[in-house]
């Protein structure tokens, strides 16, 4: 199962477990201290595919949930029972099984793959004149704002595009409505 909006966790071992469980993009907060970069990938991410809150359940994760979800009302958050996050007296999204964490983005309403429609092919971006061509480059760096992915040779580009759940149809969206 693919998920669209980009899973804002704790830490590099929830990444892992989410990893396990689906195929997704994480942003790790690395605890209540968040920098001012991952506020920006944050902020990034809230504006193109969404994010999604999945923080631990205890009381470390739901001070970072609630930082987060105060800058972003509109994020869809995913929960995990205490009794799926604990493993010998420790509790975390880490410890949860593969199916536990994909019911609780289910349950979160989360986009996945199935529903936003087909993955871009590096041909679709070569038809499109976003690679290979002249003027290619700054067709990609146009639309590339426009998605929010920002400017990237093809190869990172159609990886981008992919990886942050953008269809085929809505890059042809893209293209049509580019300034």
């Amino acid at each position: 199962m693919k998920i669209k909006e980009i899973i804002v966790v704790e830490g590099r071992d929830d990444t892992a477990a989410v990893k396990r469980a689906v195929d997704a993009v994480t942003i790790e907060t690395h605890g209540y201290g968040i920098s001012r970069s991952t506020w920006e990938l944050i902020e990034e991410a809230a504006e193109g595919p969404g994010i999604i809150v999945f923080t631990d359940p205890d009381h470390a994760g739901e001070q970072i949930r609630r930082r987060i979800m105060k800058k972003y009302p509109d994020a869809k958050e995913a929960f995990l029972d205490r009794t799926d996050a604990t493993k010998k007296g420790d509790i975390g999204i880490e410890n949860a099984e593969p199916e536990a964490i994909r019911d609780a983005l289910v349950k979160a309403h989360c986009t996945s793959s199935e529903e936003t429609g087909t993955q871009v092919s590096l041909e679709q971006l070569t038809r499109a004149g976003l690679a290979g061509g002249p003027g290619s480059a700054e067709k990609r760096a146009a639309v590339g704002k426009k998605l929010g992915i920002g400017y990237a040779n093809s190869k990172t580009f159609l990886a981008r595009l992919n990886r942050f759940g953008i269809t085929a149809e809505q890059l042809e969206a893209a293209l049509e409505n580019k300034e």
